[in-house]
């Protein structure tokens, strides 16, 4: 096994995204030739591997089987303002246990050498929580919002919530910089690309919410929960009627989201952990497993 950095290129983009999705589920790897939905999510998964392969190279790495030239798995890392994050951990079923994630997750931690506070949006894999833990990571057991939003059962905002665009950038980091302690810098450049963005601002506080185009939450931050609640509540009631909302990587501080969940007639689950080292679980703030 052969570790090497990722590349900019298509080719190192999908690698990564199948191999992600062969790790976590088989039927996910390939789109099937009717669903645009689908093929349009591969191709920003794609896009984000290359933002970061361009933003962060010294901390996205590439398994590939020496015998065979294949990539087995996979570790993309970034560091923000003193905040390093995992960003894609995966490895093939066939290539675990010998070895193959120890090394990824070396290299990729390394790249974060310096670094204050760190970030892992995990899975429920028992032996990666694991690996997690021994990296000197607290866990938070996670939850998660999902299922089709009840429009009529959620109150209106208390507040104004507008489109949000490039130009709220300073704003968006000064938030993220109060409550998980760094900005998210240039990775504004792929969530605006991928996302429709909601912002709140007047003199109750600050805060924004990126909202996938298949209806995940991706990342929300706040200066307080009354914000937060404001724009969760804007960013359920702004989803086309029939598409499923989810809201991943709820740690047990961010009751105030479930809340809004329940009202919106969302299903609750587990699901994962929040691995945290040298931080608290910020709040009120949704965390984007590929952004931290």
């Amino acid at each position: 096994m052969l570790l090497r950095p990722l590349r900019d290129d298509e080719e190192d983009a999908e690698a990564v995204r199948v191999v992600s999705a062969a790790a976590f589920g088989p039927s996910r790897v390939f789109p099937a030739p009717d669903d645009p939905a689908r093929a349009a999510r591969h191709h920003r998964l794609r896009e984000r591997n290359r933002h970061l392969a361009r933003t962060d190279p010294g901390g996205c790495w590439l398994a590939v089987d020496e015998v065979s030239g294949m990539p087995v798995g996979a570790a993309l890392s970034l560091r923000r303002e003193g905040t390093w994050g995992l960003s894609a951990f995966a490895v093939l079923p066939e290539a675990q246990g010998r070895g193959v994630g120890r090394e990824l997750l070396a290299a990729a931690m390394l790249y974060g050498r310096g670094c204050l506070r760190g970030m892992i949006c995990g899975s429920r894999d028992p032996r990666a929580a694991a690996t997690y833990r021994q990296a000197g990571f607290a866990l938070h057991p996670a939850m998660r919002l999902s299922g089709p939003v009840d429009k009529s059962r959620l109150p209106a905002p208390d507040g104004a919530v507008h489109e949000g665009s490039a130009k709220h950038r300073d704003l968006m980091d000064s938030v993220a910089r109060r409550t998980r302690g760094g900005a998210h810098g240039p990775d504004h450049d792929q969530l605006l690309r991928d996302c429709a963005l909601l912002v709140a601002d007047d003199l109750a506080g600050s805060g924004y919410c990126y909202v996938q185009p298949g209806g995940r939450v991706e990342l929300l931050a706040a200066t307080s929960r009354r914000l937060a609640t404001r724009l969760l509540t804007a960013a359920l009631l702004s989803l086309p009627e029939g598409v499923v909302a989810e809201v991943s990587d709820l740690t047990a501080e961010q009751q105030w989201a479930l809340d809004v969940g329940i009202a919106a007639g969302l299903d609750i689950t587990n699901a994962g952990y929040v691995c945290l080292r040298g931080m608290r679980p910020p709040t009120p703030y949704v965390p984007s497993a590929a952004f931290l």
